[in-house]
């Protein structure tokens, strides 16, 4: 009888053991998403002419000379920006110095100058807004596509004196732009 019980607990461990099966086969399933694009944005900044526009030749002391300078923001993002100038003298005449320069906002004309004033001073120090980073007093501000013109008159003030004559002066002005999105 032992034997038998022997018997049968043998072949229920045999049989059970094989009747055994693990599945390890579970449902499953992916999607892909079209590729996804992510893109930033630009800042540039333009002036036209972007050749020398304020040329003025054989001035005499009481001239006067008005042009305009049209900035545009070619990029993407809004911007704001400022001008800076640099002018040297190599007659050591300090023509720079002695010219005075008004930069206006475009009101009816350039010639009106009734526009905003920007700058008003010696051409030599010429300058509007802040090249540091964030929000200035006299930055400009231009939308993504927009542009403004700025008016340009340079006076020989009148009390002028023989020392400038034959005075030759340049000046480069700079414009320096920044994003204005997260950039306060």
């Amino acid at each position: 009888m032992v034997a038998r019980l022997l018997l049968a607990l043998a072949f229920t461990s045999i049989f059970g053991a094989s009747m055994t099966v693990e599945s390890l086969a579970v449902f499953a399933d992916s999607e892909s998403n079209a590729a996804n694009v992510m893109s930033t944005g630009s800042v540039s900044i333009s002036d036209a002419p972007d050749t020398a526009f304020l040329v003025v030749a054989n001035m005499a002391p009481g001239d006067t000379s008005v042009t305009s300078l049209v900035v545009t923001n070619n990029g993407s993002l809004p911007l704001r920006y400022a001008l800076t100038s640099s002018s040297t003298n190599d007659d050591a005449k300090g023509l720079a110095a002695q010219l005075q320069l008004n930069i206006r906002t475009l009101g009816t004309s350039c010639v009106a100058q009734d526009g905003a004033v920007l700058y008003s001073g010696g051409l030599s120090a010429a300058a509007f807004g802040s090249v540091v980073q964030g929000a200035q007093a006299g930055d400009r501000d231009l939308a993504a596509g927009a542009n403004e013109t700025l008016c340009f008159r340079v006076e020989f003030p009148l009390a002028s004196g023989d020392t400038f004559q034959s005075a030759t002066t340049t000046t480069t002005f700079t414009l320096s732009a920044e994003q204005t999105t997260n950039n306060p």
